[in-house]
């Protein structure tokens, strides 16, 4: 059984280096997750993979079932997640290709279930999100990058917008205003999830594009060019990383 758990984004749904052992199907008391748990070895590493947006990349960001997707990996006995996402970057330093281990979050997603407090009996609790990343495991994977010979930028506040469209200009320079660094559609609820139920929880953000205004026209293509590379980065930073923890 792994405590460590692998949920990919937009690009990810497989695991390269992944040697798959089984699938788990599990239900949850929140519905269903997005897929089967991929249970496997990377690296000599046992790991748990996860496709968040489906196997076949079918779920929009804003019908993800995070709290299942979060409660199946507790529930198989993971401790620790490393969550991988496509953005767009909007400051000159979050350039498309660049990977980043963010260390801040701003929530700006709406109408999401983001808690477990309302199905639990007892007393409400009170997350302390002053962090929302797990230090030792952002640690981990800024050390593993360098031997990877991964570059990383190893701070980065995460705007998590709605989606499923991408974000106006000046929704961007709002963003920026407000000290964001890269936009992402999948940021929240899964950071504040996973602290509800003590799981250690990083990101490995890979910038896919110019957030919009900051890199003239052409998103789309931009996405297409940066993807492919940028997940490869990120599969090597993680087939790095894996053995350490």
């Amino acid at each position: 059984m792994s405590d460590v758990a692998i949920i990919g984004g937009t690009g990810l749904a497989h695991l390269p280096g992944l040697e798959v052992r089984r699938r788990e199907v599990v239900h949850t008391p929140f519905g269903e997750p997005s897929g089967p748990l991929t249970h496997g070895l990377l690296a000599g590493r046992e790991a748990v993979f996860l496709a968040r947006h489906g196997y076949g990349h079918t779920i929009p960001p804003h019908r993800i079932n995070y709290r299942a997707n979060l409660w199946a990996l507790a529930h198989v006995g993971v401790q620790r997640v490393i969550a991988v996402a496509a953005v767009g970057g909007i400051t000159d330093a979050m350039a498309p290709g660049s990977l980043v281990i963010p260390d801040q979050i701003i929530d700006y997603t709406w109408g999401r279930p983001g808690t477990y407090v309302e199905e639990f009996d007892g007393a409400v609790h009170h997350i302390d999100f002053t962090d929302p990343y797990d230090a030792d495991l952002r640690a981990a994977l800024i050390a593993a990058a360098g031997p990877a010979g991964v570059a990383v930028i190893p701070t980065g506040t995460y705007a998590a917008t709605q989606g499923p469209r991408l974000e106006t200009a000046a929704e961007v320079l709002r963003l920026e205003a407000d000290g964001c660094h890269l936009v992402g559609m999948t940021g929240m609820p899964e950071a504040a999830l996973a602290r509800e139920l003590e799981l250690a929880y990083a990101c490995c953000a890979v910038v896919v594009n110019r957030a919009a205004g900051k890199g003239g026209g052409g998103l789309h293509s931009q996405i297409e060019t940066s993807l492919e590379l940028g997940m490869a980065q990120a599969g090597r930073l993680l087939t790095a990383v894996l053995p350490t923890l």
